[in-house]
């Protein structure tokens, strides 16, 4: 399994950080994504990738702080985006639900990200709430930009957005929100083509039942995945092959570090 969205770093989980990565082979984790939402978390979750095997990382600025995002932040992913374990600019995107900071503030921080990733030939990771008219605007007006690859992080939308979508070549992640009995996800879950299909757990948030109400741990990537399985009409190792095989296609840095250990 590879948990392609996690916050180990982030502070509730941070104590646990040093057991979680030690008990991953044990959880049947080949590898996680640490994700970075500003400045000083990607620099963490660089570091964390730096220093451990089954550890990657993406770097950017989340929406909510936009405002933060400037020549700094820029200069910095540029040059974090050098280690070969940082294998993509995110999170990154729009978030409308509290309107901090102002949309058009998200937007340039989004679209100067999207830019960025580009120059730097890695594939983008999307935070989208409640902005999906002005996600398309944004993603029509930079598709040269697009090339790269772009991932629906935590994907909350529509099973008709995910077709909208396609036009981009987009990836789909699912985390532990979908197997919650109101999420009602499963025609959605359908509509993504199985080639584009990802897993995550965004933990320490969004834990999936029969955990739900706990704190989230990569591990329990494990509990979605089996979700997926049983929505798609696959097996468990089948389910697992196509999302690791997915993860990689998505991020190909993270072939180096295989050596064909993951069944392509």
């Amino acid at each position: 399994m590879i948990d392609s969205h996690a916050h180990i770093t982030e502070e509730r989980l941070l104590p646990e950080s040093a057991r979680i990565i030690a008990e991953m082979p044990e959880d049947g984790l080949r590898a996680m994504i640490e994700v970075g939402c500003d400045a000083a978390t990607s620099e963490q979750a660089a570091a964390l990738a730096a220093d451990n095997a089954r550890v990657f990382a993406l770097v950017g600025t989340h929406p909510e702080f936009a405002a933060d995002y400037g020549k700094r932040e820029q200069e910095l992913y540029a040059s974090l985006s050098v280690q070969p374990k940082v294998v993509g600019i995110g999170e990154i995107g729009l978030d409308y639900f509290y309107e901090t900071p102002p949309r058009d503030v998200q937007k340039r921080a989004f679209v100067a990200q999207i830019g960025l990733a580009h120059e730097l030939g890695l594939p983008i990771a999307l935070h989208i709430r409640d902005a999906y008219g002005d996600l398309l605007d944004i993603l029509r007006a930079n598709a040269s930009c697009l090339s790269n690859g772009l991932l629906m992080h935590c994907y909350s939308g529509s099973a008709e957005f995910v077709r909208e979508l396609a036009r981009f070549d987009a990836y789909f992640a699912f985390g532990g929100a979908v197997t919650f009995k109101n999420a009602k996800k499963q025609d959605v879950i359908r509509a993504v083509p199985r080639d584009r299909l990802l897993v995550e757990t965004d933990c320490p948030y969004m834990t999936p039942v029969p955990f739900r109400g706990k704190l989230n741990e990569p591990k329990y990537v494990r509990y979605t995945l089996a979700f997926v399985a049983d929505v798609l009409g696959v097996d468990f190792a089948e389910a697992e092959r196509l999302t690791e095989r997915n993860t990689l296609e998505l991020f190909p840095k993270m072939k180096d570090f295989f050596n064909g250990s993951i069944c392509l």
